[in-house]
């Protein structure tokens, strides 16, 4: 057991007859742990670009209740008589009245 242990700190199972065997092995894990690593990265690139559509999102949000707002208040009645007396154009003192179409009866 002794042994084993310091032939694996001195790396003699790199030099050994069946080495390639060993290699192989590191080989393996090598590229495994650099396709986690990958994987890493990507997953922490997408948070990254999902909380920034997610603020772009709030943005968006906050300046539509903003036009919103404003097109609710230009609508108002008080408004588009002020806008209008600027023009020269007053609301009507007098009601509109009803007019009737009576139709003939068809011979």
């Amino acid at each position: 057991m002794k042994d084993g242990f310091y032939n694996i700190i001195k790396g003699k199972f790199l030099v050994s007859d069946d080495a390639l065997k060993n290699w192989r092995f590191i080989i393996f894990l090598s590229l495994l742990a650099l396709i986690m690593i990958a994987s890493s990265h990507s997953a922490d690139k997408k948070v990254h670009q999902i909380s920034k559509l997610n603020a772009e999102v709030k943005e968006l949000k906050s300046e539509y209740v903003d036009v919103r707002m404003n097109l609710m208040q230009t609508r108002m009645e008080s408004k588009i008589i002020a806008a209008m007396e600027s023009r020269g154009l007053q609301p009507s003192v007098t009601p509109p009245t009803r007019i009737k179409i009576v139709k003939k009866a068809q011979k």
